[in-house]
């Protein structure tokens, strides 16, 4: 069995809960908090210098509903690191929106601590169902020729009837939806989805 721990970033404002978190994942003997983060860009800098394998990330970093978010986006496109989104809005429709926009492997409301280590230690692990479900969902915003086209991107083989001209269109309609600049950024983001 692989010994190493599992390598957490914390990105997360109140200091209390940082503290809270901190004590709860150290005390696990399978992980460590290798570092806490308490803005958006010392999150990112850390994540591409440290390469965790999970970063927990308060949705609402530093008293901005959008920090979290665009900092998960730019750490799941600049690394291989997994994202689990930390919240206290207790909303699942908030939730789920913030965690398919920013990319994220899964979500724990703040209230469900109790759930965090077991969480994290799944996620670091393997494809959860909290995961399968967020790709699903992402993946509903496209078309069913956008998703034909989505895994042929990602490299299935599939026989698709459309011009050449309107498989482009889709690659770049997909893109758009996503908000990524290119088929490289998709490839990075999903390759492991299929």
């Amino acid at each position: 069995m692989n010994s190493a721990k599992i390598r957490v970033l914390l990105a997360e404002d109140d200091l209390d809960f940082q503290l809270l978190t901190a004590d709860e994942i150290n005390a696990q003997e399978d992980m460590c908090l290798i570092y806490a983060a308490s803005t958006r860009e010392d999150a990112f800098r850390a994540a591409r210098a440290l390469t965790p394998d999970i970063v927990l990330m308060d949705l609402n970093l530093t008293g901005s509903y959008l920090d979290g978010i665009e900092t998960s986006r730019d750490i799941r496109l600049a690394t291989d690191t997994k994202v689990i989104i930390l919240t206290s809005f207790e909303n699942p429709e908030i939730t789920v929106d913030a965690c398919k926009r920013a990319f994220a492997s899964g979500y724990v409301y703040k209230s469900q601590f109790s759930i965090l280590v077991e969480t994290i230690r799944k996620t670091a692990k393997g494809y959860t169902p909290q995961e399968h479900m967020i790709n699903s969902l992402i993946l509903a915003d496209l078309s069913p020729a956008e998703q034909s086209v989505f895994y042929t991107l990602l490299g299935k083989e599939l026989h698709l009837r459309s011009s050449p001209k309107t498989i482009a269109n889709q690659k770049k309609a997909i893109l758009h939806k996503f908000g990524l600049q290119s088929q490289q950024q998709l490839l990075h983001l999903f390759h492991d989805k299929l």
